[in-house]
């Protein structure tokens, strides 16, 4: 019976030997595939709310994504990533969750955040007020500016990463500095004034206040022309184009993609991915 016994305890810690050595080479193979890329990258996707993936940055990474979205808020001079101040934790800062391994992928991947691939959107929605907010973040912005775009007056040094500022803007702050790290995502009501690519190269707006349109049969002809009108006027400028809140639905996502909207907002990363003939 001893014998018995002794046996059964030896099968039973090979198995869970065996367990735990096969969860270490999944950590292992998972690390190793650290800073890949997917071969197709979506650079017409825009991960808005990106932080509330299961794994925020790396399931939009995955996926090729090029352009993400995180909210912040200053709590106790902490830059912090939620969506709203319930949601902010001190271990989901904003160093954390994107800056730390966006470093990383750059480094590893020679100078982008891709291999190869596309200079990379990280878009900042400042939660906070503005300008205390914006003084915080560009400290900690300071620590990775070997990786950012810069703004020079009319110049502008393309990097591995540009980092525009969006929700409670700095513009002012921004506006005033003679050589800058950020940008300011505009809106369509700042189009008339023709501001400079290099101080606003993005502009966003919300859809539900511009169409009524919701993805069922035709989008109508007067508003398919006033979006086309939009991404003209946008791209004579020389900036690009995103629509928050727009239907997140495939019949959505293909009209924006033949009137050349350049950023198409989606929270369902997956499914866009399968549509823009993603592999996975």
């Amino acid at each position: 019976m001893i014998a018995r016994i002794q046996l059964f305890r030896r099968r039973i810690g090979r198995q869970v030997a065996l367990h735990y050595w096969v969860l270490g080479l999944l950590a292992l193979l998972s690390i190793e595939g650290y800073g890949q890329s997917p071969t197709k990258l979506i650079t017409d996707g825009f991960a808005h709310n990106d932080y509330e993936h299961a794994r925020p940055l790396f399931d939009a990474l995955d996926l090729g994504f090029c352009a993400v979205e995180a909210d912040i808020f200053l709590t106790n001079g902490l830059i912090l990533v939620g969506h709203d101040a319930r949601d902010l934790k001190a271990g989901r800062a904003l160093t954390n969750l994107y800056l730390n391994p966006l470093a990383e992928r750059v480094r590893k991947n020679k100078g982008r955040v891709h291999p190869g691939g596309p200079e990379f959107l990280l878009l900042i929605d400042i939660k906070t007020a503005a300008e205390p907010t914006y003084e915080a973040l560009r400290a900690v912005l300071q620590s990775y500016r070997s990786m950012l775009t810069t703004f020079d007056g009319a110049r502008i040094q393309t990097n591995a990463i540009r980092v525009v500022l969006s929700g409670e803007r700095p513009i002012g702050m921004v506006s005033n500095e003679v050589e800058r790290i950020v940008a300011i995502d505009g809106r369509i009501v700042d189009l008339p004034a023709k501001p400079s690519a290099t101080l606003i190269p993005l502009i966003s707006d919300n859809w539900t206040t511009l169409f009524k349109w919701k993805g069922e049969g035709e989008m109508p002809p007067a508003e398919k022309t006033r979006l086309r009108s939009l991404v003209v006027q946008t791209h004579e400028q020389q900036k690009i184009l995103r629509l928050w809140a727009a239907p997140d639905m495939p019949a959505v996502w293909q009209l924006q993609r033949e009137l050349r909207v350049d950023l198409i907002n989606t929270d369902r990363l997956q499914p866009f991915a399968q549509a823009s003939g993603h592999p996975n």
